[in-house]
């Protein structure tokens, strides 16, 4: 699978510099879209934006689901305040406290869309003396536009309005050592890795046993994202999001994790005995992990209803929601994951 490495991270800087918070994802779904139309699978759009793509495989009474979400962290327009900035509500899980002094992008629904920098509101150290002292949260932060603005009724004349999204630079860099880092690794990293497992697919021509279909749903970091539009005759689903790396965890940016139990509860127990013994088969670095403040999409399907098993995997990714870092060994172990367990 190592030489699907090269298609994958250049997917991955693709979809990155396409903004898509939730629910201003319809961008990113066409691009998606064009890219496995290309590889020649064919792809049926959900009402509420996401992706179904069909994969191929004989078996469709026991088809299996291998899911992302392409949707991010962001932020909507609150407020335009008198002064001409813009006061924010964050979209999903952003935290105020990281995305200070970083370059936004605000898109207006009629207008085009205008850059800024999200700052402490009085953001200069040489007039604030509580600069230190001041609690980040989307009450002390606001967007100052790259514009000449003094006033509500200056940022109105641009076409800004409330409502209008705002998304974050995720700044992707991929070093020398293999590392990747960007925000919203979480989880356009498994999108990448999905679209590389599809174009070793449709390479090698491989005919699978098993229908498979890929899902790219578009509301998961607001909590509803798989919750509908399954395909019929499924019964798992593989949720492919980020590995936790932290305290207490034995995953790093070097492995794949296989996720035994979250804050939900605890994943199909025969899902995950069979990951363990697909990485193994597959010589994939791999961890199994416990993680104590965690939620998937694919969670959230089995809420809605459906009687399937459930597993979810991931690449190592450190400082989540945050300014992300994963590293290529433990991309690549996911995707030999992922093909040794279809397989």
């Amino acid at each position: 699978m190592e030489k699907y490495m090269d298609y994958l991270l250049d997917q991955l800087q693709k979809i990155m510099v396409i903004d898509s918070p939730s629910g201003y994802t319809k961008e990113v779904i066409h691009y998606l879209s064009s890219e496995l139309d290309r590889l020649g699978f064919s792809v049926d759009h959900t009402v509420k934006g996401g992706l179904i793509a069909d994969l191929g495989g004989k078996d469709d009474k026991n088809a299996l689901v291998i899911g992302a979400h392409v949707d991010t962290l962001g932020a909507m327009v609150q407020e335009i305040k008198s002064n001409g900035r813009l006061k924010i509500t964050n979209i999903g899980g952003l935290n105020a406290n990281n995305i200070e002094a970083e370059t936004v992008t605000v898109v207006t629904k009629f207008n085009g869309t205008y850059e800024g920098t999200c700052q402490l509101c009085n953001a200069s150290l040489h007039v604030n003396g509580k600069y230190d002292d001041t609690s980040r949260s989307f009450d002390t932060v606001e967007i100052v536009l790259d514009e000449p603005v003094f006033s509500k009724e200056d940022v109105e004349k641009l076409g800004i309005c409330t409502g209008d999204y705002v998304c974050v630079d995720p700044r992707t860099k991929i070093t020398r050592s293999g590392y990747i880092k960007s925000r919203f690794l979480d989880d356009k990293l498994s999108v990448a890795i999905i679209l590389a497992y599809a174009k070793y697919l449709a390479d090698e021509k491989i005919a699978l046993d098993r229908k498979v279909y890929a899902y790219f749903s578009v509301y998961e970091e607001v909590g509803h994202g798989a919750a509908a539009s399954m395909p019929e005759g499924i019964t798992e689903s593989l949720n492919i999001d980020m590995g936790c790396v932290g305290d207490g965890l034995e995953c790093n940016e070097h492995k794949v994790s296989i996720c035994a139990k979250d804050s939900a509860g605890p994943y199909n127990y025969e899902m995950v005995t069979n990951l363990i013994l697909a990485a193994k088969k597959a010589n994939a670095q791999y961890s199994v992990d416990i993680y104590p403040y965690y939620g998937s999409d694919v969670e959230v399907t089995l809420r809605a209803g459906y009687d399937i098993r459930h597993g979810l995997i991931g690449p190592g990714v450190y400082a989540s929601h945050g300014y992300e870092r994963s590293h290529k060994d433990g991309v690549l172990s996911t995707l030999k994951l992922l093909q040794s367990y279809i397989k």
